[in-house]
């Protein structure tokens, strides 16, 4: 079994670049502010989308109550899945068996604030599913901050620390993890993160489960984004990004309660990162296996999708969107729906250590996905860099249908706010699907 190490090194800020136009903007380059003002970005898994299960002691097996239910929706608890059955359902245990779990690649995670517990966390779920603990380095570039249980912002990312961390650990658990803490939400700290991630090329794929409306991001900001992207699949490194859990809508930038406006979410709108809506799965209580899924699409939210403001469409949508100029938004989809989500540690909450809990979001997808490339770049001997061109390929080829499962019934309207109906192909809810991973990676490669 591997060990978890927690590294504590302070590393030097690096200066941020200058403002760059844009390449595939809509309306010309976007102009740099006089003056930069930094919004703060929403963690993908905010406090309503998980919901408390039980404390450790009073767990006897590994099946929760929740995984084997029915799906009545008049009962309290929201049916869920462990890491066996979402292997399952995705098709991640062949490539595990033949030994393909991510030995020799790293996933880096970018979140803010801290989780104190995290290893705690790790350890404890890895020990009820029998998995080996992976190599977890945890870096602060840039100072740690306090954590405060009773602040829900901070608390609410230390939830999202431990939903990431795990579930990018079930799908490649030989791969190392790289965690990599903003001081806090605002968009310049995890701006600053990112690019320090970036310039000491950390790992071979980046999970980022946070976003917010692009028009609530200085254009300052979203040009040296889309730099320290550009630098990213320069090197070769994957992007991934949470399409946002508000359906077509996103937070107003006021931060007033309940107010929404029709935007696509940043990071995930940049073209260089593969975005990652959200579903709801249906799959075998027991087994996993794959039944259906549809869009993820209820009173705890809706899987992001919409267009962009920013960008134009890139090539790689040009025959899904002929008449649209737009960058559309998710590209891919994973389970997103608390009521069907995944159960994580998280002794971090207002109950203390030992608990476990229900996540759902767009934010249990992100870290899937960056573990399902790190497990193709262990098979290929290589990174995969940038993976839209060749997703889109694929949706576009006869092997579409064993790699992808398409998701079309659904919509994402929410708060108010009209959406896009789900559709055969690409849509702007679900994106191209979501993976069955034993098939799409060999084309990938």
């Amino acid at each position: 079994m591997g060990s978890i190490r927690l590294s504590m090194r302070v590393f030097i800020a690096r200066a941020g670049a200058a403002a760059l136009a844009l390449p595939m903007l809509l309306g010309g380059a976007i102009p740099a502010s006089a003056t930069i003002v930094s919004h703060a970005m929403t963690p993908a898994d905010s406090n309503v989308r998980y919901e408390y299960l039980g404390d450790s002691a009073d767990l006897g097996q590994v099946l929760f109550g929740c995984q084997t239910r029915s799906r009545d929706p008049n009962f309290p608890r929201a049916f869920c899945y462990g890491p066996d059955q979402i292997r399952a359902a995705y098709d991640i245990q062949p490539l595990l068996n033949s030994g393909v779990d991510g030995t020799g690649r790293t996933i880096v995670i970018i979140d803010a604030f801290q989780s104190p517990t995290i290893q705690q966390d790790l350890t404890l779920f890895d020990h009820l599913w029998g998995y080996p603990d992976p190599t977890l380095n945890i870096f602060h570039p840039f100072g740690l901050t306090d954590y405060h249980v009773d602040d829900p912002n901070q608390r609410s990312w230390s939830g999202e620390i431990s939903l990431d961390v795990e579930w990018a650990h079930v799908v490649a658990p030989g791969a190392t993890i790289d965690l990599v803490l903003a001081p806090s939400n605002q968009d310049a700290d995890i701006l600053a993160v990112t690019k320090w991630a970036v310039d000491n090329n950390l790992g071979d794929v980046i999970s980022q489960s946070f976003g917010e409306a692009e028009a609530c991001m200085d254009p300052a900001l979203v040009a040296q984004q889309h730099e320290v992207f550009t630098h990213a699949t320069a090197k070769g490194i994957t992007l991934f990004a949470s399409s946002g859990d508000q359906g077509a809508a996103q937070p107003t930038c006021d931060g007033q309660p309940d107010s929404f406006v029709l935007s696509a979410s940043t990071p995930a709108s940049d073209p260089d990162v593969t975005a990652v809506g959200g579903t709801h799965l249906l799959a075998d209580a027991h087994s996993g296996a794959y039944s259906s899924e549809s869009v993820w699409n209820n009173g705890f939210g809706a899987s992001g999708g919409g267009f962009s403001t920013i960008y134009r469409r890139p090539g790689y949508q040009a025959p899904f969107q002929p008449n649209n100029k737009q960058r559309g938004v998710p590209d891919v989809a994973y389970d997103g729906d608390v009521r069907g989500g995944v159960i994580a540690a998280w002794g971090s909450s207002q109950f203390g250590p030992g608990q476990f809990f229900i996540f759902g979001g767009t934010s249990a997808g992100s870290p899937q996905w960056a573990g399902i490339v790190a497990l193709a770049d262990q098979k290929g001997g290589h990174r995969l860099r940038a993976i839209n061109t060749p997703l889109y390929h694929i949706g576009k080829s006869d092997a579409y249908g064993s790699a992808f499962h398409d998701i079309t019934a659904g919509n994402n309207s929410f708060g108010g706010v009209s959406g896009f109906p789900a559709g055969p192909g690409w849509d702007a809810v679900t994106g191209l699907g979501t993976p069955d991973v034993a098939n799409l990676i060999p084309l990938l490669l």
